[in-house]
């Protein structure tokens, strides 16, 4: 009988600790069995938005319309959060900028020390505050890595597919028929640096990607889900032959100017390179370059792939409206590189004035 009691106890205990690490029960709420199921973002606040679709090789609002998202990375919420700036005014000012769209880059490592309740607050606040303006929002689970191996760029970075999983479930639960929230991008950059983490496989990376797709089709249809090439979410060449076996899919590519080093660096050449690489699937499925930018060689943070002279800033952005991608920028926060503004007075940096003028004029 005792050995039954302990064995009992013990049970108990690791099914109480397993919930205490799933974040769905405080320490203190022993009632675990009266917890109740996670409720969904409360619409009612929001004002009326258009749906994006994809139709084709292009993302259509309500009526049909072609619509095309051009806007800004942001950092992460709660590292806004800790220094103070997470609020309502910062999307503001980018709604003065002229962006239409905002990415939200969610670190693995920050969902945790977060907490799954309250980071989803933190998007919840994002949802109000995008909608207030009109501007749509992607989630992106911001990992670098090749996740089927496990193997990671940086602490900062690690996750597991069950883990990648759990929080697209969470996600598209909470999100359902919310028309603001437009996008899931399903992990950030995809990569095995070069043999680091293992062997990048296409046909896997699909794989799972199919797998999450699913769940969140499971919950939710309106919305768009975004798969990242390899090469850091560069190298899109595997999807013109073997494309995601899913309906309504757009692909990410982050095609920073150093991605590319023709020995003649005129727009000719980099069109070219820029095309093989990812611009063909322009002409069958919706590409949303959700990161690009750069920095001068010797201006805050620079590094391997951003650097550049300026003259990259003209070429991508009309290589872009030549094949009708939309895009993000990267990255409104005067710390992470390269900077869209110098500090919290949101002055711009040379990138800022371009992608500000960029902005205001479309």
């Amino acid at each position: 009988m005792k050995n039954i009691k302990e064995s009992s106890k013990r049970f108990f205990t690791i099914t109480f600790a397993f919930l205490l690490m799933a974040g769905n029960v405080s320490a203190g709420q022993k009632d675990w069995w009266n917890i109740p199921y996670p409720a969904g973002f409360d619409a009612s606040q929001l004002k009326p938005q258009s749906f994006i679709k994809v139709k084709g090789n292009k993302l259509v609002d309500d009526k049909g319309d072609a619509f095309l998202f051009k806007g800004m990375n942001i950092a992460s919420p709660d590292k806004l959060v800790h220094q103070s700036q997470w609020k309502k005014s910062l999307f503001k000012e980018l709604k003065d900028w002229g962006v239409n769209v905002i990415r939200l880059p969610i670190h693995p490592i920050g969902w945790r020390a977060t907490g799954e309740s309250e980071y989803l607050q933190l998007i919840d606040q994002a949802v109000v505050w995008a909608n207030a303006y009109d501007i749509y929002l992607i989630i992106d689970w911001h990992s670098i890595g090749y996740l089927p191996d496990g193997l990671f760029q940086h602490p900062m970075y690690v996750t597991t597919e069950q883990e990648t999983m759990q929080f697209w479930q969470t996600i598209a639960k909470r999100y359902t028929n919310i028309p603001t929230v437009a996008v899931y991008e399903i992990f950030n950059e995809p990569t095995d640096i070069g043999g680091k983490a293992g062997k990048a496989d296409w046909m896997e990376w699909k794989a799972f990607n199919e797998k999450v797709i699913d769940v969140i089709f499971a919950h939710d249809r309106n919305v768009i889900p975004l798969v990242a090439g390899f090469n850091w979410a560069y190298d899109l060449r595997p999807v013109l032959d073997n494309p995601i076996a899913r309906p309504g899919v757009a692909y990410a590519s982050h095609p920073y100017p150093q991605k590319e080093s023709p020995s003649v660096a005129n727009k000719e050449n980099f069109f070219r390179l820029w095309n093989d690489a990812w611009g063909k699937v322009a002409a069958t499925y919706p590409i949303i370059a959700t990161e690009l930018g750069w920095v001068r060689k010797d201006g805050v943070g620079a590094h391997i792939p951003v650097i550049n002279d300026g003259s990259y800033g003209p070429m991508i952005i009309e290589f872009m409206d030549q094949r009708n991608i939309s895009w993000v920028a990267w990255v409104f926060d005067p710390e992470w590189s390269p900077t869209m503004i110098h500090d919290w007075d949101f002055t711009p940096t040379e990138q800022g004035e371009f992608f500000k003028k960029v902005l205001q004029s479309q």
